[in-house]
């Protein structure tokens, strides 16, 4: 185990030098001038240069990139155009945020899936698996931010039963574990869970229906085992598919939705991304980006490890 998860750490290394390369790029090929943010219209070309100096947007592109790329190696991601913060302390606290709503929606997402997708599977054909399968395709085709717009009318304007924006009372951003917080965190929460449950239902609707129509299943049951035997033979099996899938839509709620993120005001990565984007702060850009892809490599490896401990298959290989 010990050589298996050095060998994914090597190998994680390739990956994120390609992703800030990347990051890197694409920022830059945006149409704008991130100086703009903060110099006024009307403001001297000298004025202009100067500050362009300061920013090191006067140098070459490749230039940049290492400079950049060596002080993010230290945990130095710059100051931000706009607020002339630093950009990893902004970052940090964005992505706290993110991380508490994205696990509230994998904790609900994940399971209401994985109970869905396993009766399904094991009610091939009957009215529970059609009701299931409706669930799922609803979840993976309706936009999610048009959901949370719905939700924000039926529940916040029209019953006024839940908050619409912010963390805490009065749209703050302090956050702690009490109902008047955690009101908050409910239809966001939701939404983000929704297109989750269709992903994971489908899994494992799939897995399990392949697994129950194996020879083993049936020698199992032949030799008298009880449904609730057989039904951990099933998880078992089952289990590294679904790890999979799930350790990859918790990657993508990590990296934080910006509309579900932006509907619901909720100071998370995707609302930093978001200003950053209009703002045309391109250190905050980077900054954020680099860090939500490191997460989803760094959930890459986590979830390797986990389906190694798991399936003895990947284990003898």
């Amino acid at each position: 185990m010990i050589s298996y998860l050095i060998r994914r750490l090597l190998y994680s290394v390739p990956i994120a030098l390609g992703v800030s390369l990347m990051i890197f790029m694409l920022v830059h090929l945006a149409p704008g001038d991130p100086i703009s943010a903060i110099a006024p219209a009307d403001a001297p070309p000298d004025v202009v240069e100067r500050l362009r100096v300061d920013y090191g947007y006067d140098k070459p592109l490749p230039i940049q990139f290492g400079l950049w790329l060596g002080r993010a190696v230290t945990g130095d991601l710059g100051n931000s155009v706009a607020s002339g913060q630093p950009v990893a302390a902004e970052v940090m606290s964005a992505v706290g945020n993110t991380i508490l709503l994205s696990l509230c929606a994998a904790v609900f997402g994940f399971t209401l899936g994985a109970v869905l997708g396993f009766v399904a599977g094991y009610k091939q054909g009957r009215a529970m698996d059609k009701i299931a399968t409706a669930i799922a395709v609803a979840g993976i085709s309706v936009p999610h931010y048009w959901l949370g717009m719905v939700l924000v009318i039926v529940f916040s304007v029209q019953l006024n039963a839940l908050p619409a924006v912010g963390m805490g009372p009065g749209g703050s951003n302090d956050w702690a574990w009490d109902w008047l917080h955690m009101r908050h965190l409910i239809l966001p929460a939701i939404t983000l869970a929704v297109i989750p449950i269709g992903i994971v239902m489908r899994t494992t609707r799939s897995a399990v229906a392949e697994i129950l129509n194996q020879e083993f299943v049936q020698a199992l049951r032949a030799k008298g085992l009880s449904e609730r035997h057989v039904l951990g033979h099933v998880i078992r099996n089952v289990a590294p598919t679904v790890l999979a899938v799930m350790g990859l839509q918790l990657g993508y709620l990590l990296g934080g939705s910006i509309l579900i993120e932006t509907v619901f005001s909720w100071p998370g990565t995707g609302f930093l991304l978001n200003t950053a984007i209009f703002r045309r702060d391109i250190p905050m850009l980077q900054g954020t980006i680099l860090v939500l892809a490191l997460f989803f490599v760094f959930l890459n490896v986590v979830v390797d490890l986990i389906q190694t401990a798991v399936d003895p298959r990947i284990k003898r290989a």
